[in-house]
């Protein structure tokens, strides 16, 4: 019986998509990774299959990250690192005292992937949600502005207080998330994946909770018109598919960028094998491996 861990359990599509797991492929075990204990009792309680444990973490803390990964027993065969923050402001901190939203998308998911790695089997596959926004020419709607790379060193700063560097944040994190994996599949032994996963627009989804009172009504109230376009998806259905790429056939060769179940290029900017192994190096430093 094969272990699935799984981050981003509690909410949107990321719960859609643990409920789909242990409803429709109940011979997995799936280990979820939260914030705040009693997800595995919810999920069993709503699914009606118990094969579900947890361990708690706070992935805005490098402390615990490494606390949680030792509590992690046996053998994994997959790996959904679904959890990722989109804040208000590049203001905010981990506890370790880097920018929340790289530190979060980017750096939690360097280290956790890192101390788990032996316990990956063969054959094994990894999946770490993405998104589209890290493409500087996909028209957002001005919603999202463009990602702006530079040295890690720099981006895990903080910046200035702004919701619109808020969100070019999040939008440079997933692109430091498509190197990541890029770098983090180099490294990988024969048999095990590694995949950036695209959902799509997703507004039913609760990205903006960082966002204040107004900010997370006036997202909402954008959402409701957004779900209905056919660009957009609900939380429902990208999580079926998050699921089904985390559980089903082997979508394509390791590395790849899949955009709502299908393998497509990622962004032009994506393929940057300098970029990638310098993440690599300072994301080793900043947390602690070198």
């Amino acid at each position: 019986m094969g272990t699935t861990l799984m981050t981003g359990a509690s909410r949107g599509l990321g719960r859609e998509a643990a409920e789909h797991l242990l409803r429709h492929h109940p011979d997995r075990h799936l280990l979820v990774f939260n914030r705040r204990p009693g997800l595995a009792a919810e999920l069993a309680a709503v699914t009606g299959n118990r094969n579900v444990s947890e361990v708690v973490c706070d992935l805005a803390s490098f402390a615990d990250i490494r606390r949680a990964a030792a509590e992690v027993e046996g053998p994994l065969d997959g790996f959904l690192g679904n959890a990722g923050l989109q804040m208000a402001t590049t203001r905010k901190l981990t506890a370790d005292g880097f920018e929340m939203t790289f530190g979060v998308n980017v750096l939690a998911y360097h280290l956790l992937l890192n101390l788990l790695m032996p316990r990956f089997t063969n054959p094994a596959r990894i999946v770490v949600v993405g998104s589209d926004v890290h493409d500087a020419d996909l028209n957002t709607l001005g919603l999202i502005p463009p990602p702006r790379w530079d040295h890690p060193r720099e981006l895990v700063k903080p910046g200035e207080d702004s919701a619109k560097e808020g969100r070019r944040a999040y939008a440079t994190s997933k692109l430091g998330v498509i190197y990541l994996v890029h770098a983090l599949r180099r490294r990988l032994p024969e048999g095990v994946d590694v995949y950036s996963y695209n959902p799509g627009l997703v507004p039913d989804t609760e990205l903006s909770r960082d966002a204040g009172r107004f900010g997370r009504a006036a997202f909402r109230a954008v959402g409701k018109v957004l779900v209905a376009m056919p660009f957009a998806t609900t939380s429902a259905a990208a999580g079926r598919l998050l699921a089904e790429t985390m559980a089903g056939p082997r979508p394509g060769e390791s590395g790849s960028y899949i955009n709502k179940g299908v393998v497509v290029a990622s962004s032009s900017e994506s393929y940057d094998e300098r970029r990638e192994e310098e993440l690599w190096a300072t994301a080793d430093d900043l947390c602690g491996l070198a």
